[in-house]
């Protein structure tokens, strides 16, 4: 997707729907832990709008999420919004070279996105030094977000694409073709 082709319509929906996201993540998702961790949902936006999007949208899309996370949570700035960049980035990517059209897309992307996230958090906060005990426990902490996220995967799929969908422009990989007919595409009346 070039820049002439983003619309301001999707710039609005992608807006409209990442401060809706971060928001009922702060108020409602993160008060309701599911197995002893809580679900994230941020991550997920950033890999399905780079699903929907493409590479350069979904990089953006990731910093902007990201920094939106970091400055309602108070946390350190920057590193979610690095982690969130490469996981808008490499969605958009497996959208530009694969075109992804499987069922189970979504669920594999949603996992993929939860594992970068969480083990590339916890791997940025252990290099910067912060004082955090790494056991076993942050271990089954990271495996059962990935399970949890990657349940939440398919809704958030649903979401964003229904959300999303009017605002892009379409695919000219999907467009369908017109076939010509038996005669190679040449009218015996043109022939004269």
């Amino acid at each position: 997707m070039t820049g002439s082709q983003i619309s301001a319509s999707l710039l609005w929906r992608l807006a409209v729907l990442a401060v809706f996201i971060v928001f009922f993540q702060i108020g409602v998702v993160s008060e309701v832990p599911v197995f002893g961790v809580n679900v994230d949902l941020s991550p997920l936006l950033v890999a399905f709008t780079g699903l929907l999007c493409g590479s350069m949208i979904g990089a953006v899309s990731g910093f902007a999420v990201a920094l939106l996370v970091d400055l309602a949570f108070v946390q350190t700035l920057g590193v979610t919004s690095l982690i969130f960049t490469l996981i808008g980035y490499w969605a958009g990517r497996l959208r530009e070279l694969r075109d992804p059209q499987a069922a189970l897309t979504p669920l594999l992307v949603g996992a993929g996105a939860s594992a970068a996230s969480l083990i590339g958090y916890s791997l940025i906060e252990f290099m910067l030094g912060v004082d955090a005990p790494v056991s076993f426990e942050l271990l089954r902490q990271i495996v059962l977000g990935i399970v949890v996220n990657s349940i939440v995967a398919l809704p958030m799929w649903a979401l964003a694409r229904r959300v999303l969908e009017g605002g892009l422009p379409e695919d000219p990989r999907r467009r369908r073709r017109r076939r010509a007919h038996t005669t190679g595409g040449l009218s015996p009346l043109t022939r004269a």
